[in-house]
C-alpha cells in the first residue's frame, strides 16, 4: 500500500510538472504531495526538517544564480553576445554553429543551465534568423548542452550543486576532473550535431548587414568573472556560494537601481521561489520512495566498488533513471546510494546530465528549452528530438565515463 501511495505521489507530482496546466508553478502539485506523505506517516517531520536543512543550500544557491543570469540579461550580456557571435559568423552556418557551441558551454558551466534555456536560446534563435540561416542546428546545440555542458562546475547543474558535497572534492579539484569529461561530451555534441544538421548547415545564407555599434558591457562582464572567481576562492574557507552568487547579484543589480531599471519585487520574481518550494517539496517526496522498497530496489543495481566498469554501470542506471522519472527525481535517489565511492558519484552525474537529452521529460530544463521555443512559434519536432538523442547519448555516456576516469587518475580520487 505504502509503495504504492508513494509511487502515485511521485507520478503525480512530475506529471504536473511537466504538463504544468494553465501554466501553473510545478510546487502547485509538489507542496501537496509533500503533505501527502507526511501525513500518510512515509516520511516523519523529524526526517523532513533533516531534507529540507539538507537542502537548503543548494536551493539558496539556485534562487541566487537565477538572480544572477536575469541581471546579467538586463545588463544586455546575452544580446551583446548574439551580435558578437552573428557579426562573427560572416554568414557561415556551420561558423556560427562552432560559435554557438562555445557560447552554450561557457555560460552554461559558468550560468548554469537555466541560463543557457531561457536566456541564450531566444537571442540565438533571433541570431540564426536574423542572419538567413535555418536555425535549427543552432538551437538544439543550445538544448542539448544545456544539459550536456553542465558537467564542469559544481554550480553549473542543480544535480551537480545536490551531489558536489558527496563527491568529497574541493570545487577546483571538481572542475579539474570533469574538464575532459565536459570537453569530450561537448566535442561529440559538435560533430553528431554538424552530421545530423548537414542539409541546414549546407544552405547558403547572405552575408550579415553590418551590426548596430553597441559597447560592450564591461562591468556586467567584470562581476561575472569574479563571481566564478569567487565561488572557486570561497568554497574551501567556507563560504557558502549562495552568498558569492548574491554578492554579485547584488552588485549587477545597484546600477541598474540607480537608474530606475528594476525593483525588489523584479528580484524576487526572478528568484522563482515557487520553483524553489517545488524542489524543496519534490526533496521530500524522493524520500519517502528512496527510504522505502523502491529505493531498496534501485540500490540493488549500484555497484560496491569503484573502476571503470561500475562506473559506466553507474552513469547508465543514472540515465535511465532520469528519462523514467526526471533528472532532479533520479539524482535526489542515487546521492545517498553512490555516496561510498566518489567515482560513482561523480560517474552518476555524467548520467543524470547527458542522459535527458534522450526524451523530453528527462530534465525540466529540456521542457522549458522545448517551451522556450513553442512561444517564439519555432517547435522542436519530436522526431529530430528522439533521433538526435538516440545519436548523442549514448556516445556522450561513453566518452564521458572514460574521460573521466581518466580525469580521475590524474587530478582526483584514484579508481581501482
Amino acid at each position: 500500500m505504502h509503495v504504492a501511495l508513494e509511487l502515485l505521489v511521485l507520478a503525480g507530482v512530475l506529471g504536473f510538472a511537466v504538463a504544468r496546466p494553465r501554466g501553473l508553478p510545478e510546487a502547485v502539485a509538489a507542496v501537496p504531495g509533500a503533505a501527502v506523505v507526511v501525513v500518510f506517516g512515509l516520511v516523519s517531520w523529524r526526517e523532513v526538517r533533516g531534507e529540507v536543512a539538507a537542502l537548503a543550500p543548494t536551493v539558496g544557491f539556485l534562487a541566487a544564480v537565477l538572480v544572477l543570469a536575469h541581471l546579467a540579461d538586463r545588463h544586455r550580456v546575452f544580446q551583446y553576445a548574439g551580435t558578437l557571435i552573428g557579426a562573427a559568423s560572416h554568414g557561415s552556418p556551420v561558423r556560427l554553429l562552432r560559435l554557438v557551441f562555445v557560447l552554450a558551454a561557457v555560460v552554461t558551466a559558468a550560468l548554469s543551465l537555466d541560463a543557457t534555456v531561457v536566456l541564450l536560446t531566444p537571442v540565438v534563435l533571433a541570431t540564426a534568423t536574423r542572419t538567413g540561416m535555418r536555425p535549427g542546428p543552432h538551437v538544439y546545440a543550445c538544448g542539448h548542452l544545456a544539459n550536456s555542458a553542465s558537467l564542469l562546475l559544481p554550480v553549473s547543474n542543480l544535480t551537480n550543486l545536490l551531489a558536489f558535497h558527496a563527491s568529497g572534492l574541493s570545487f577546483v579539484r571538481f572542475a579539474l576532473v570533469m574538464a575532459l569529461p565536459w570537453a569530450a561530451v561537448v566535442a561529440v555534441e559538435y560533430l553528431v550535431l554538424r552530421r545530423a544538421f548537414a542539409a541546414d548547415l549546407a544552405a547558403s545564407a547572405p552575408e550579415p548587414p553590418p551590426p548596430d555599434p553597441q559597447r560592450p558591457p564591461m562591468f556586467a562582464l567584470a562581476v561575472l568573472a569574479m563571481t566564478l572567481v569567487g565561488l572557486a576562492v570561497a568554497e574551501p574557507v567556507g563560504v557558502p556560494p549562495a552568498v558569492v552568487a548574491a554578492v554579485g547579484a547584488l552588485a549587477l543589480a545597484v546600477p541598474l537601481f540607480r537608474r530606475g531599471e528594476g525593483g525588489v519585487v523584479d528580484l524576487v520574481r526572478a528568484a522563482n521561489l515557487p520553483f524553489c518550494a517545488f524542489v524543496f517539496a519534490l526533496g521530500v517526496v524522493v524520500l519517502a520512495v528512496r527510504t522505502g522498497p523502491v529505493g531498496s530496489f534501485v540500490g540493488r543495481f549500484v555497484p560496491d566498488g569503484g573502476g571503470l566498469v561500475a562506473m559506466l554501470a553507474v552513469a547508465v542506471l543514472a540515465a535511465v533513471l532520469a528519462n523514467l522519472v526526471n533528472n532532479l527525481p533520479a539524482t535526489l535517489m542515487l546521492v545517498p546510494l553512490v555516496a561510498h565511492s566518489p567515482e560513482l558519484v561523480l560517474a552518476m552525474l555524467v548520467g543524470v546530465n547527458v542522459g535527458p537529452n534522450l526524451t523530453y521529460v528527462g530534465s525540466l530544463a529540456t521542457l522549458l528549452w522545448r517551451q522556450v521555443l513553442h512561444t517564439r512559434d519555432h517547435p522542436p519536432g519530436t522526431r529530430d528530438f528522439l533521433r538526435l538523442g538516440a545519436l548523442t547519448v549514448p556516445a556522450c555516456l561513453l566518452v564521458a565515463v572514460g574521460a573521466l576516469w581518466v580525469g580521475l587518475q590524474v587530478f582526483g580520487v584514484r579508481p581501482q
